[in-house]
């Protein structure tokens, strides 16, 4: 499909949750007519409830609020967190969710990892940002460096087509789960992993206010955006080739910072030509990593890399959690998709890809101030020289987590399942809903199936088909913890 840009977009580079969530909860607050949302993680802690309170509070007023979770990563809200959502209007609608085996979650296959905020179809955010505390600085060592963007413009439209898209579940199966199916309460784990010196989680944090001392880091009034979705049907490969695109063309510098690192051969060679050219590439991976395993198979990638003339930069501060690049001052993405095979084979992912020097730059300039900052160059002499065993386990590795995607994708596949969570006022009204939903077709009920079907009349599908639709095919996944993302 032709990437479709938007022309006269104003942005605003977000990074951390000091800066991204008192703006959401700012939109929601100010919402008159409608709040789509969608996020991988949804937790109890601070963040999560101050963002269930506002869109209680929308919700009471007659804004329609439909929310989106997946089912891996959200997979502990309990009965009297989400009743007071679902009673005042709200609709919750699960992605995947499935019982745990002794203890243990097991759907850790196709998950809805985007992260997107769309507010009266005139504001929209996207990035890498869950709903969780663990993206604010309090929260310690171990806070995530992360990175949002926030778009006003006529990109937004098609953020907004494609989200009231994914809300009919078109080709997935809806199923419906009772309150009374959650369970009572969940106890807030944030606290038991925050890091050594955070502030705790302890139910009474005051509202999050915006931090002062944290300027915008970058915005721009007129650019060129396109945003551009990942799943497995109509779209597999979309988000890694715009990344393609833009390195092969560089004439100066790439930039890349992103916390799972592992493309495939084809990725890896437009780095290595574009440094054997003169190109900068700087790259910019996890030091304190939240996934040993994944920081491992990333340095797998090192020499290789090295020997090329792309410099290697470990940000050892805390996580880091971002997915951003920036080429020469020109070519700027952020979004959700990480550069390894889960979510450039499986995921269901969203970027935003900007054409604006202004924002790039800015964007530039603080990866180069992070860099200085916060990294370790990797001391290229130090790396392991080559020897046998070394290149055939090497090889081994990198193979085998190059196909475990396809691999899985041989097990029988199965239509995606999506679960909306009813409380008592909705109960009644799902009944009356289309049968669709019970036997896997749109699924669309009440005011909301009528918003969905209208807009898909103004050709929602070319903004991107919804990517919980997309899962029939057997493009299976690998079964790293997708709690990490």
């Amino acid at each position: 499909m032709k990437t479709r840009w938007r022309d006269g977009n104003r942005l605003c580079l977000l990074v951390n949750g000091e800066q991204y969530y008192p703006r959401v909860f700012a939109a929601v607050q100010q919402a008159k007519h409608e709040v789509l949302l969608e996020t991988f993680i949804l937790f109890q802690d601070k963040v999560g409830r101050k963002l269930r309170e506002v869109l209680i509070a929308a919700a009471r007023r007659g804004v329609r609020v439909e929310i989106f979770v997946d089912g891996f990563g959200s997979s502990e809200l309990s009965k009297d967190f989400v009743q007071g959502l679902t009673d005042a209007g709200a609709r919750l609608r699960v992605f995947e969710p499935a019982p745990r085996l002794f203890g243990l979650r097991v759907n850790v296959f196709r998950r809805m990892h985007r992260k997107l905020v769309c507010v009266d179809r005139r504001l929209a955010f996207v990035g890498g940002m869950n709903f969780s505390a663990d993206h604010l600085q309090s929260f310690g060592p171990t806070a995530k460096q992360d990175y949002a963007v926030q778009i006003e413009g006529p990109v937004v439209q098609d953020i907004h087509a494609f989200l009231v898209a994914t809300t009919a579940s078109a080709g997935a199966t809806l199923r419906r789960q009772e309150l009374a199916d959650l369970p009572e309460h969940v106890e807030v784990e944030t606290e038991l992993i925050a890091g050594e010196g955070a502030v705790r989680d302890t139910g009474d944090e005051p509202a999050l206010e915006p931090d002062a001392d944290a300027p915008m880091s970058a915005s721009s009034s007129n650019s060129q955006v396109a945003f551009v979705i990942r799943d497995n049907r109509f779209h597999r490969t979309d988000i890694e080739k715009q990344y393609r695109h833009a390195i092969r063309g560089a004439r100066e510098q790439v930039i890349i910072a992103n916390a799972y690192f592992f493309p495939g051969f084809r990725f890896l060679r437009d780095m290595r030509r574009a440094a054997r050219r003169g190109v900068q590439v700087r790259l910019v991976l996890q030091g304190r990593p939240d996934e040993p395993l994944a920081m491992h198979a990333t340095r797998l990638l090192y020499r290789h890399l090295a020997d090329a003339g792309v410099h290697l930069h470990e940000y050892c501060r805390s996580p880091l959690h971002g997915k951003v690049a920036v080429v020469d001052d020109e070519w700027a993405t952020v979004g959700s998709s990480n550069l390894d095979p889960i979510s450039l084979s499986l995921n269901l992912e969203a970027n935003v890809f900007i054409r604006d020097r202004d924002f790039a730059r800015a964007l530039r300039e603080h990866l180069v101030e992070l860099i200085e900052d916060g990294c370790e160059e990797v001391d290229t002499s130090a790396l392991p020289r080559p020897t046998i065993w070394r290149a055939l386990r090497s090889a081994v590795l990198f193979h085998v987590l190059r196909r475990f995607p396809g691999w899985a994708g041989l097990l029988p596949a199965h239509r995606p399942m999506v679960t909306q969570v009813q409380g008592n006022r909705q109960a009644g009204e799902a009944s009356e809903g289309s049968e669709a939903g019970e036997t896997g077709e749109a699924g669309e009920t009440g005011a909301a199936g009528a918003a969905g079907k209208a807009d898909k009349a103004d050709k929602a599908g070319e903004a991107g088909q919804s990517g919980e639709a997309r899962q029939s095919d057997k493009s299976g996944e690998a079964g790293a913890d997708g709690e990490r993302r």
